[in-house]
């Protein structure tokens, strides 16, 4: 007998993977937790039955949500991840040798155990000594920082259920609040191609630009997350993500990629007219 896992994208769309086993299955006090195995996408993680990460392709999301920022503000030493309990951001924080200190904030302890013992390829790093966990929400977290961080990473799930306040005026107005007066913020931003989906990134991207002088949006090919087309915010307070960038001084540091690179970090930053349309239409309101 054949098993698959099935997630639904749209009312008429569902992507199924082809499943050897399940290996964890849990509830926390916020969320269903699974962890799965396939042969086509090695384990994979469920949060209330929507894909976290996969490990074929978590490289590119991870990459994605961390590079960017960093290749603009190298120097970077202290940062503040939101969300994240699978480590896979921290791992790719820690290739840089500025990072001084990560704070990671997760509301769901779960979470961070069950990588930890299912999907050691990205929870490696979340016992470093520079790494501090705290196990609480995000949102109340922030309300208490001012002028802390160089960089904060809102690796945040989908915008609803824990992960909802993550994406309000509150949230990104505290975020701004607790970067220091060059900081950036990098948020994942959701997908601009099915109607709800799109409807999410307007409103995120509108609250974003409201709270932030610079903000703009840049895009990657995840094939496991709805249609494959990945958006991600990058909002500073003072550093654009093209015309501050040095591609010299990123390739200097020798940091081993599989998906970023120097070229693709401007090409990234060119949208399809119907994402900058999509864009526009909030902008505009605000």
């Amino acid at each position: 007998m054949e098993l698959w896992y099935s997630e639904r994208h749209t009312a008429n769309v569902k992507l199924s993977i082809k499943v050897d086993r399940q290996l964890f299955s849990g509830k926390s006090d916020f969320q269903r937790i699974d962890v799965l195995e396939s042969p086509e996408f090695g384990r994979f993680l469920t949060i209330d039955g929507y894909i976290m990460l996969t490990e074929k392709d978590e490289f590119i999301y991870h990459e994605m949500i961390v590079h960017p920022a960093m290749a603009v503000y190298p120097s970077a030493k202290r940062v503040l991840v939101i969300g994240a309990g699978d480590g896979g951001v921290v791992r790719e924080l820690l290739h840089y040798p500025s990072v001084e200190h990560i704070d990671l904030v997760d509301i769901d302890e779960m979470v961070i155990e069950v990588c930890k013992k299912y999907l050691p390829q990205t929870a490696c790093c979340l016992d470093d000594e520079r790494v501090k966990i705290h196990i609480q929400d995000g949102l109340k977290y922030i309300r208490r920082c001012k002028d802390e961080y160089d960089v904060i990473i809102v690796d945040s799930t989908d915008p609803f259920g824990p992960g909802e306040g993550l994406f309000t005026k509150e949230f990104y107005g505290n975020c701004f609040k607790a970067l220091r007066d060059d900081g950036i913020m990098v948020n994942q931003h959701e997908s601009p191609f099915y109607p709800n989906d799109s409807i999410a990134m307007q409103r995120a991207h509108k609250r974003i630009v409201e709270s932030f002088p610079i903000s703009r949006v840049y895009q990657a090919h995840i094939p496991t997350y709805p249609s494959g087309h990945w958006l991600f915010g990058f909002a500073s307070k003072q550093y654009h993500p093209i015309f501050d960038f040095d591609s010299k001084r990123w390739r200097d540091l020798n940091i081993k990629t599989r998906y970023y690179n120097t070229q693709l970090h401007v090409g990234s930053f060119a949208l399809p007219n119907y994402v900058e349309e999509l864009l526009e239409d909030v902008e505009e309101i605000g």
